[in-house]
Order: C-alpha cells, then sequence, then structure tokens
C-alpha cells in the first residue's frame, strides 16, 4: 500500500465487460462518474488495458479507434476522452495502465532486488502491483470514489490477473468498499425478432467464477431489453431485478447520467458503498440543471449542416471520436444539427474533388502520419482555398494546407513534407533539428498540451476572446520549417499561434477579407472540447459552415 494509504477510506467501482468489447464501458462508467460527481463526491477514473504495449502511442487506429493524449503527454485509449468530456477533469498518465506498464515495473523491481530473492509471481506480485496502482490513484487524487475499467471482456486471458486483483481489492479493503458491475450485452437476431439472454447468462458466470459477484448488471442492446430478459438475468447473477436495467441504444451518450438516475443506478451505488449521507442535495440539482440544458438545446436543434471529413481511417468512426464529439458540442451550442460525410482522401483528385464536396457546407482535415492519402488531401485543402468553404485542418491538416499555400499561391512547386518526400526540394514541413537524435519511435513526437501565443487582432484571437494564450495538446513530429515562415506570410497566410519562444508556428489563418474561414492547428483541438464549453476553432468552423449553408 503506499505511504498514507487508509484501507476502506476510498470507495471502489469497478466496472467489467461481458460477451464482446466495444460495448461502450467507457461510456457507462463515465455516465455513472459524472452522477456521483453531480452528488459532490470527488471521483478518479482508471482504464486498466490488457494489451502489452506501454501506452497506445503505436496502435493503428483501425485496430483500437483514435490515439487520445493527455495534458502530460500520456498516449491512451480513446475511453479517456470520454472520461474528460463527461467529467470536465484533465486527466494523467495515472488514470490509464497497461499489462506493459505493469509487468515491465514488476521486472525492473526484479532487477534492482526489491523483491528479496523470491520467485516472481503473477499472485502476489503482479496483482500486487495493480492494487498499488489503484491505491495510488485515490492517494494523488483524494477522490471519494476511484472508477476502475476493465478493458476487453470477462475469459480474456490477458485480463485474468486484472480481475484478481479487484477481486483481492475487495477483499482486503473491507465490507461496502468496492461495487462491482458488469456491462454485458443482450443479442437480438434478425432471423429470430426476439432476444436472447444465454451469452450473457454464460458470460456473467465466467465472472462469478472468477470470484467477482456484481452488484449491478447493465445490459446493453439496441432495443430496450424486455422485463423477462431482465428477470432471466438476475435469476442467474443473483442480482436483484431492480439493479438489472437496459441501457439501449439512445440519441446522444449525454442521455446516459440521467438514464442511470431514472433507474435509480447512484442509489444503488451508494448503498453499496455506504455513501449516502455524503451526497449534496444542492450541488446536484445545479449539476443537473445546467446538464439539462445542454440536452435541451441538443434536442431543440431544427436546421443542419454537413461537414465532410477527408481522412484515410474514415470506415472506422471511432479513429476520429473526440472530432465527432467536438462537432457535436459547437453544434449544440450553435442550435445546429452537425451532419458529418466521410471523404476518403485516398480517393480524391484534382478530378473528382467538386463532386466530392458537393453539398459539403465545411470540411475538416484531421491528424494522421504517413504517405498514404496525401495528395487527395492537399487536391482537398486547394478546393476549399479557391472556393471560400470554411475549413479546419487539424494536426496533418495544418501540414497539409502549408504544403497546398506553398506550392500553389508561393509557387514554390513539390514543396512537401520530409516525411513524404525525404528529397524534396522545398521542405516547408520538415522535423525539428533537436528531435532528429532521438531514436525510440514515438520518442521524437511532441507530447501533451503545450502553450500557445496567440497573435492580437487576428480571428483565432478573437475566438479565444482575446486571449494572449492558449493551452491546446499536441501529437507530431513535423513542424513549419522556421526558413519558409516569411516566404509564406509575405504570400498572405498568417500564423495567427506560435510556440511562446515564437520558434514553432502553431496556428494559421487566412484574413476574412481572403476566406470566410480558412483556420488550421498543429494542435489537436478537438482533445479539449466539453459538451458544457465547446473548442473554440469549432465554433468558429460551425457558424461559418452555417453562413455558407444559409447562402447556398
Amino acid at each position: 500500500m503506499p505511504p498514507s494509504y487508509t484501507p476502506g477510506k476510498t470507495k471502489y467501482v469497478v466496472v467489467v465487460g461481458t460477451v464482446m468489447s466495444g460495448l461502450g464501458k467507457g461510456i457507462f462508467s463515465s455516465s455513472l462518474a459524472r452522477i456521483l460527481q453531480d452528488k459532490g463526491l470527488s471521483v478518479a477514473p482508471i482504464k486498466l488495458e490488457g494489451y502489452l504495449n506501454r501506452d497506445s502511442g503505436t496502435l493503428n487506429p483501425y485496430r483500437h479507434g483514435e490515439v487520445f493524449v493527455l495534458d502530460d503527454g500520456m498516449e491512451c485509449d480513446m475511453d479517456l476522452g470520454t472520461y474528460e468530456r463527461m467529467l470536465n477533469q484533465n486527466l494523467t498518465r495515472m488514470n490509464f495502465t497497461t499489462s506493459g506498464q505493469i509487468f515491465s515495473h514488476v521486472l525492473e523491481k526484479e532487477r534492482k532486488g526489491e523483491y528479496l530473492g523470491r520467485d516472481v509471481q503473477m499472485i502476489p506480485h503482479v496483482t500486487g502491483e495493480v492494487k498499488y496502482r489503484l491505491r495510488e490513484l485515490a492517494v494523488e487524487s483524494k477522490a471519494d470514489v476511484v472508477f476502475v475499467e476493465i478493458g476487453g471482456t470477462a475469459g480474456d486471458v490477458e485480463n485474468a490477473y486484472y480481475l484478481e486483483a479487484v477481486r483481492e481489492l475487495a477483499f482486503e479493503e473491507g465490507p461496502n468498499s468496492c461495487c462491482f458491475v458488469a456491462l454485458t450485452y443482450v443479442v437480438e437476431p434478425p432471423a429470430l425478432g426476439e432476444q436472447k439472454s444465454k451469452p450473457a447468462q454464460l458470460n456473467i458466470k465466467q465472472l462469478m467464477a472468477a470470484g467477482i459477484m456484481p452488484h449491478i448488471i447493465a445490459c446493453r442492446a439496441s432495443n430496450p431489453v424486455t422485463r423477462t430478459v431482465l428477470e432471466k438475468l438476475a435469476m442467474y447473477s443473483n442480482v436483484p431485478i431492480e439493479r438489472v436495467f437496459s441501457m439501449h441504444d439512445v440519441e446522444c451518450v449525454y442521455v446516459i447520467p440521467e438514464s442511470l438516475r431514472e433507474a435509480r443506478i447512484d442509489e444503488t451505488v451508494l448503498k453499496t458503498l455506504g455513501l449516502e449521507c455524503h451526497a449534496d442535495t444542492e450541488t446536484e440539482v445545479a449539476s443537473r440543471e445546467a446538464w439539462a440544458s445542454y440536452l435541451q438545446r441538443f434536442r431543440a436543434a431544427d436546421s443542419s449542416i454537413t461537414i465532410g471529413i477527408t481522412g484515410k481511417y474514415t470506415s472506422l468512426r471511432d479513429s476520429y471520436a473526440s472530432i465527432i464529439q467536438a462537432l457535436e458540442h459547437a453544434g449544440t451550442h450553435h442550435g445546429v444539427k452537425v451532419k458529418i460525410v466521410w471523404i476518403d482522401s485516398t480517393q480524391l483528385d484534382d478530378r473528382n474533388i467538386a463532386s466530392r464536396l458537393t453539398g459539403v457546407d465545411g470540411v475538416i482535415i484531421p491528424g494522421g502520419f504517413g504517405v498514404r492519402g496525401v495528395d487527395g488531401k492537399i487536391s482537398c485543402v486547394k478546393y476549399v482555398r479557391e472556393n471560400g468553404i470554411p475549413y479546419l485542418g487539424l494536426c496533418y491538416g495544418f501540414q497539409i494546407a502549408v504544403m497546398e499555400y506553398a506550392r500553389n499561391v508561393c509557387g514554390l512547386g513539390g514543396a512537401s513534407s520530409t516525411e513524404i518526400d525525404a528529397s524534396t526540394s522545398h521542405p516547408v514541413i520538415d522535423i525539428l533539428p533537436e528531435q532528429r537524435d532521438l531514436e525510440d519511435f514515438g520518442g521524437n513526437m511532441r507530447l501533451g498540451g503545450h502553450d500557445i501565443a496567440l497573435t492580437p487582432d487576428t480571428l483565432v484571437s478573437q475566438l479565444y476572446d482575446s486571449a494572449p494564450t492558449v493551452r491546446l495538446r499536441f501529437r507530431h513530429r513535423y513542424e513549419v520549417a522556421p526558413q519558409y515562415v516569411r516566404q509564406l506570410e509575405d504570400a498572405g497566410l498568417s500564423f495567427a499561434g506560435r510556440s511562446p519562444d515564437q520558434r514553432i508556428m502553431q496556428i494559421l489563418e487566412l484574413p476574412r477579407e481572403a476566406h470566410p474561414y480558412f483556420v488550421a492547428t498543429q494542435a489537436h483541438a478537438e482533445l479539449t472540447s466539453r459538451p458544457l464549453h465547446p473548442e473554440p476553432m469549432f465554433l468558429g468552423l460551425i457558424q461559418a459552415a452555417q453562413i455558407s449553408a444559409r447562402k447556398a
């Protein structure tokens, strides 16, 4: 146990998946954490991942969705973005753990002789490391309740020691210390036309065989789960029927906290953990009103705009999860529904770009790496710049905008990035000299939160209420080559945001008289958008797209 840790003082809610992954454990866990937070309780989430990677930085978006970057530079699972948005908290690397981190730390301790000659085993050493991390988070965050989300499902080989660790934790912490939630899936085969509970039953049995008896069962399904199915699951899991509830598809993830309240799941958790007397009614009323206001605006939107997202991972929407959420936040603020058109950049060129962007009111080019799809993105930027279509570039979208402008406005034929063409005659995008000697893949990345000095009297400065600086998050290796900055500016491109030492260009724009909205940032601005605090550059895009739609 960490120094100053008191067993039984901090409570734990553990969320485990069954049947299949990708059901929304993070959404459920963060929503439940939200309604406890509304009651005045302090909460801290942690995601336990089974894979051996030390972080999510090298994972392909097709396999694991987007990589979410925390302010301290930790590259992690997209569920951490869900927690940040739902709880309006900036999390740290303490909120994310992988098997790679656990095993690496255990082996490092073994090499240092910290186990005093003992043979190092899964129990107690690996499970002990997991428990230590959970308790360490409790101490550092001073949270009343720590929410533990175990990735994957019960039965996964890589999750077995996590389940054993939380079982031990519940035993060691004592009665009323842990609340276990099983998130399961109720299948509804189209050929049968009815819901079937057997897969859920069997997988919950598997969880119980590991020594974990769930207090609550959340049933994911496309449609509301029938009373019959809920009763079957209650019977086979020894969970009272009032603690088995339907978590079916809804219009918006931000509806789920209120759905949990209506099912009285918050009361169940408080009772299980012995926290009934800690709830603050006045705090809850004020928090619910603010949240309800957002949902009211979301539902009241009576018009729509269409935003095209041009990227190479468009076949998997989770690759751009934070962008989707940021668009919803900004659209709700402006009272419009945002429809997204997914445009595969690998299939774009100068000949078909006009037809592919027909009916689009605004365009986003998101982050990415590598050569594939670059030519299509450059064609896209050229078209929106010349035709006055509102544009927002994020990370790679910033670099693409610089390359396109250098080629087609500055006359630097073949201008490119050294990531794309190492021998380009005009490397307008290049890796900085101080980064070249860093060898680890990911070690030469510029990661996490950094301050940006905003240029006064620019459009971007106005979006941020004329603040002198703003803090955004980054994940990239390449920058605008310093020797080309003056030439780009002389040709009309304005760098509205720079690093405080003025060396690194971080936000660009075209003046309003030249384009209705052409803004790009080297940062991943989508990562810091919140439902009640939309990201300003997204707000600007939506507003410009509304004007564009009305003119059309």
